[in-house]
């Protein structure tokens, strides 16, 4: 026995030292190997040493190193002038101005990783991989800085390339000329990156046809399982892998996949109590689990209206809300692509256990013991849930996030320690062939055909490969963050779609505010079915910055009407209000009337923000706060997840969440407040936030030409013949007094200087009073009632003290708008 563990050792030692093909008759001591490491440490270190000295001195020993007599090594006078003396003067002439130049450096540096290697203080080292790659490298620049960097050292006496850098620059260029010099340097840089890393070819392409559409290039995450460090241990792990529901809306059925030390991969039926060896790769299904869901108590106004009369008393029918458009009908899942790979994520057996391998290598190669690991397969990402063994911090594994990234060689890895409900630590890796969640796939799942849901939004679905579903009249508002590119036009579109595969043009509508001007212009054959807006608006779908507030107040107005409708009957929602109405309680002609949902989409919120500034945000924060009771929600979405656009206002009144993937953690904190948006993949993949519970999803995917299917489908429905009319909005800027002049509220007349004075304060961004009257020589008490009445009409702020009034119009086009307003309305 003790003569086995005697080879096995000499074995590892001789792989350290590169000479794992000699016979096992050779005997070298652990001892000695790490001497000699400790040797060529020093070494290494000597030789960067004198390599950086020859900058300063190498002039002054040039001529001592060039006629070198007998006896001068020994440098008796110290007539050389390098700091490690004679020796490194001369290995430093000959490796840098003889040879390489600069690239000399990389020999010192190889130098200690081999002694790094030999004293095993890093063991993960491939020093064959590194000769050649080290090598290959110094070549180049040699020839590279020969070429670029001679006139930079003109007044050196050293070329930066060395003389072989410059030999080899010349040869070439005598032969193939400049151009092909750069061509050959670009040709080995570009083969040398694309052997280090695939996503060079990627990069490349994208350089070459930078117009390339995104969607055409393969997200793939190249993961290159590295067996030769494995533990020898005997070691087991269960991945469970959940299927997504079919379209029998069957329950997920999960399989255990048994990972052995034969590198078999054993499938068990959960059923079956026999022990059998199966052939490779071979699955059986196991015993469905039922499913655990929320249960949620629903009112009769949710249960959908039959239509049918009953005999007797008229009144004990209750009112249809959908009439008189009771033949609409709902659109069709035939009008949505199917996608192949959408019924059930791509597992690769292989894939997972080269992954769980490298893993536990990274794990183990810090000292963390663990007990088991499992593994749920999503459509983006695959979970691996670890149970660590007694006595190992959790922080100590929270802390090699970037460690386990480097050893997967992967993008987005996330760990969440500890998993919530679970004894276990979570880490989520890509697959390298991610799944498309499609929404068809979504839409045809039985928890969303049979949700009793207000207004049920369908997002995608969960690592586990379950339905991820939202009632928005509970969140109430939802905020959407993430940077262009990642999905967040996707995510919108999958929202609007949900509601509208859902809810009848009775039950819902829309008000869709676009900046960009082309993101909702999609949805326009369906404003006369879904659609809200003020009545002398042209345009259904808002895409003039000038007409937001007017829309915002007009949304504002229907809120404060709602209420005193709520009021009246004693009724504490809308949906209370809408169920006394359907069951005759409340009397038409008194003004009531069946209440829709008014989702309100706001798409590129940070624009909105840096045009309007304060007259966008007041509104929005009023109806997010009010708002939600009377059945009126809030959707904004902004690729600038910036404290100055989501401001604590904005973020205390919309508690859901869905940011798509950030570039910065700082993003991610003002969306999430904590950090994991900056981990994420993109391409759909978001983390969900709702109160405390933080969800990754995959974002089901629609696309635009589906999108326009489904309008052109529901245009040609019986429904609505003109779009639901807001009120319009209260000027309460000012009023017109019987002879014409303008007046605040209050009766106090504007002042006839009021436009050249606010002019002015908006030109020169200060708002004071002493300012007023030096500008238009007028008294205190004058210039105090005019900065009064720019405060009352929203151009300056509130008093600070001594200090300036903050100006709350950011340019001249703008108060050129607000006196545009203010005359239409009367208050000029």
């Amino acid at each position: 026995m003790s003569n086995k563990k005697a080879v096995q050792k000499e074995t590892t030692l001789l792989e350290s030292l590169g000479l794992s093909r000699l016979k096992s008759g050779i005997h070298i001591d652990e001892r000695i190997i790490f001497i000699m490491g400790f040797v060529l440490f020093l070494v290494g270190l000597f030789m960067l040493v004198a390599f950086a000295s020859y900058f300063t001195t190498g002039e002054a020993d040039q001529s001592l190193v060039t006629s070198l007599q007998e006896g001068e090594v020994r440098n008796t006078n110290q007539e050389f002038q390098n700091i490690c003396g004679s020796i490194g003067a001369i290995v430093s002439h000959y490796m840098i101005a003889r040879s390489f130049g600069l690239a000399a450096f990389l020999i010192p540096v190889f130098i200690i990783l081999v002694s790094l290697k030999w004293m095993r203080a890093y063991k993960d080292i491939n020093l064959l991989k590194c000769f050649f790659g080290l090598t290959l490298i110094m070549i180049w620049c040699s020839v590279c800085f020969a070429k670029f960097l001679a006139p930079a050292f003109s007044s050196s006496i050293f070329n930066p390339g060395g003389d072989h850098g410059l030999f080899c620059a010349q040869y070439i260029e005598n032969m193939i000329g400049t151009p092909g010099l750069i061509a050959i340097l670009a040709a080995v840089a570009i083969a040398f990156l694309v052997y280090l890393s695939a996503e060079t070819v990627y990069l490349v392409q994208h350089i070459l046809n930078p117009l390339k559409i995104f969607e055409k290039i393969p997200f793939t995450i190249t993961n290159k399982p590295n067996n030769a460090g494995s533990d020898n241990k005997k070691e087991k792990s269960i991945v469970s892998v959940l299927s997504p529901s079919t379209q029998e809306y069957d329950d997920p059925t999960p399989t255990e996949v048994t990972f052995t030390d034969d590198d078999e991969v054993n499938v068990v039926d959960g059923e079956s109590k026999e022990e059998k060896k199966p052939e490779f790769g071979t699955i059986r299904p196991r015993k469905p689990k039922k499913e655990v869901g929320l249960e949620i108590e629903v009112g009769k106004d949710e249960e959908r209206a039959t239509g049918n009369t009953v005999d007797g008393d008229p009144l004990s029918t209750p009112i249809n809300p959908k009439e008189p458009s009771t033949q609409y009908k709902y659109p069709t899942l035939n009008l949505l692509k199917h996608y192949e790979d959408d019924s059930r994520p791509n597992i690769d057996e292989d894939e997972l256990k080269a992954k769980k391998d490298q893993i536990v290598k990274a794990l183990n190669s810090f000292n963390v013991a663990i007990r088991e690991i499992k593994a749920t397969v999503g459509p983006t990402i695959t979970l691996y849930e670890i149970t660590p063994a007694e006595g190992v911090r959790i922080s100590k594994i929270r802390n090699l996030q970037d460690d386990i990234a480097l050893n997967l060689a992967a993008l987005g890895i996330r760990i969440i320690a500890p998993i919530p409900g679970k004894g276990t630590i979570g880490i989520e890796v890509p697959n390298k062939k991610p799944s498309i969640v499609s929404m068809r796939s979504i839409l045809d799942s039985k928890k969303f055909q049979e949700s009793k849901m207000e207004l049920p939004i369908a997002l995608g679905k969960t690592i586990t490969n379950e339905v991820f579903m939202v009632d928005l009249a509970k969140i109430p508002h939802l905020l959407v963050a993430g940077a262009t590119g990642q999905g967040k036009s996707v995510g919108l579109n999958a929202i609007i779609t949900s509601l509208l595969y859902k809810k009848h043009p009775n039950e819902l509508k829309l008000v869709l505010i676009d900046p960009k001007k082309v993101e909702f212009s999609v949805y326009s054959p369906i404003a006369d079915h879904f659609m809200a807006s003020v009545d002398d608006d042209d345009e259904v779908i808002i895409t003039d910055v000038t007409k937001v507030v007017r829309t915002l107040k007009s949304l504002c107005a229907l809120m404060d009407h709602r209420y005193d409708m709520l009021k009246m009957v004693k009724a504490r929602n809308v949906k209370e209000y809408n169920q006394k109405y359907v069951n005759h309680q409340l009397n038409p002609a008194e003004g009531h009337e069946y209440m829709p949902y008014i989702v309100v989409v706001i798409d590129e919120f940070g624009d909105l923000i840096m045009t309007a500034g304060k007259e966008i945000e007041l509104p929005i924060a009023r109806i997010a706060q009010l708002a939600r009771a009377v059945g009126i929600h809030m959707v904004i979405a902004t690729q600038r997840p910036t404290t100055n656009i989501i401001t604590g206002n904005i973020k205390a009144n919309f508690p859901g969440r869905m940011a798509f993937r950030v570039m910065q953690m700082i993003d991610s904190r003002t969306i999430l407040d904590r950090p994991g948006a900056n981990q994420l993949v993109g391409r759909g993949d978001m983390l969900f936030l709702s109160g405390s519970d933080l969800i990754r999803v995959q974002c089901a995917f629609i696309d635009t030409p589906e999108v326009e299917t489904i309008n052109d489908y529901i245009n040609k429905q019986p429904g609505p013949t003109a779009p639901m009319d807001l009120p319009e909005p209260v000027a309460d800027e000012g009023m017109i007094d019987s002879g014409g002049s303008s007046i605040m509220e209050g009766g106090s007349k504007l002042d006839p200087i009021i436009e050249e004075a606010a002019r002015s304060i908006v030109l020169t961004q200060q708002g004071s009073t002493s300012m007023i009257q030096r500008r238009f020589s007028i008294g205190y008490n004058r210039a105090g009632r005019l900065m009064d009445q720019l405060e009352k009409i929203g151009i300056v702020g509130p008093a600070q003290g001594s200090r300036p009034r903050d100006v709350l119009i950011p340019d001249e086009n703008s108060l050129n708008n607000l006196f545009m307003r203010m005359k239409e309305e009367g208050g000029m």
